[in-house]
């Protein structure tokens, strides 16, 4: 389904041979004219109108298309056309207005677990900071599908995908948090903390995270849910994203419970200290390249044990807290090989446009040389005048 380039090279070289600077303009003729027209016209892309095109696919059964021998890497390639077009929120409005938007979120029940998992992440771009396709997407039901998908799809990639599309879904979103809550969403989160894919544990704990800091009363459902003990085990994790993500979390927890109970996380309140004590002990035997990429994991690990137990961690003892040279401010570059165009106009000596004559310098005498040449006598223009005057008076009188 993909489409020849523009030809450029031809462009290019009919440019060049109308305009080489070796001789002068000319008018184009009519020929010309309206082939360079048709070139360029034909290069052009139509966004409204291929999205109606790739929309007439989506409405077509699937059978049909199957009929027909599209087969589904046709219709993810279709998608990541798609996926292209609607990064303009713009277009991404569009694509309701033409009808695009519901058979959209028809392939999130596709038969083929790639083009669910494609579709959702089409989804995840239209939804991304853009309220009013936010709102379409709920007003069509397309969070049911997403839960759906992300609670029980058999494909973990669709699963994964479809986290990825609700976490921009109901980000900055009061009505879909409130629906992801009702729709026992914590549920499917603990689930997918529980995974053995990577990528699906750190989604979820993004989205832990995010939903923590907008509702602090949701600290009580998580606690209830058993996510502290999952994310002690993921804060010992081999992957440092899910390592960090997993203690913020924790920190998140832990700053609700000092305002309830006065510090710790009850019952795991033991096993965080052992595990904040064993990080600890690794960041000690990292190398200063590790350390250096470990900067948050530190910082995390220090505000745990300094919210929990009410002192500095051991990382500030041992000097592993901040590294010397990391609360310096970056070197100033820009002042040193950037000079401000401004500055330097300012500070440049104005032009001279006046024509330039040659001054001539006077010779170094080295001896007394020959005596100057006597003044000319000035001439009298005071008495000159006078004398013109009382002339002029009495030729007058």
């Amino acid at each position: 389904m993909a489409k020849d380039g523009p030809n450029w090279d031809g462009l290019l070289k009919w440019s060049l041979a109308h305009s080489d600077g070796t001789r002068p303009n000319r008018n184009l003729s009519e020929e010309d004219r309206r082939w360079f027209m048709e070139a360029m016209q034909s290069q052009s892309v139509d966004v409204i109108k291929r999205m109606k095109e790739i929309t007439q696919v989506m409405q077509t059964p699937e059978q049909v298309l199957e009929a027909q021998g599209v087969n589904p890497e046709d219709i993810e390639d279709m998608l990541d056309e798609l996926q292209e077009h609607v990064e303009s929120i713009d277009m991404a409005n569009d694509l309701h207005s033409i009808g695009g938007l519901h058979p959209l979120l028809g392939f999130l029940k596709n038969s083929h677990a790639n083009i669910r998992a494609k579709a959702a992440e089409v989804v995840t771009t239209i939804v991304q900071n853009n309220p009013r396709s936010q709102q379409l997407v709920m007003e069509l039901n397309g969070l049911e599908s997403l839960l759906l998908n992300f609670a029980s799809d058999p494909d973990v990639t669709a699963r994964t995908k479809a986290l990825g599309a609700i976490s921009s879904l109901i980000r900055h979103n009061k009505p879909g948090i409130t629906a992801f809550r009702l729709a026992n969403g914590y549920a499917g989160l603990r689930d997918a903390l529980g995974s053995e894919s990577v990528r699906f544990q750190r989604k979820a704990l993004y989205l832990i995270h995010y939903l923590l800091l907008e509702n602090a009363s949701d600290c009580h459902i998580v606690n209830e849910l058993g996510f502290p003990r999952i994310m002690l085990h993921l804060a010992s994790s081999d992957d440092a994203d899910v390592r960090e993500a997993a203690l913020r979390g924790l920190l998140e927890l832990a700053k609700d419970k000092t305002g309830e109970n006065g510090g710790g996380l009850g019952e795991d309140d033991d096993k965080l200290k052992q595990l904040l004590e064993e990080r600890i002990k690794g960041i000690s035997l990292l190398s200063p390249e590790d350390l250096a990429a470990a900067r948050e994991e530190r910082q995390l690990v220090d505000s745990l044990w300094n919210t929990c137990y009410k002192e500095p961690s051991s990382l500030r003892e041992k000097g592993l807290l901040v590294l010397p040279g990391e609360d310096e401010p970056p070197p100033d570059v820009a002042s040193k090989h950037f000079e401000p165009p401004l500055r330097a106009w300012s500070e440049r000596p104005p032009a001279d446009t006046s024509p330039k004559t040659e001054k001539k310098e006077t010779p170094l005498l080295l001896g007394l040389g020959p005596a100057p040449a006597p003044a000319p006598e000035a001439r009298d223009v005071t008495s000159s005048s006078a004398a013109n005057t009382n002339g002029n008076v009495d030729s007058t009188s």
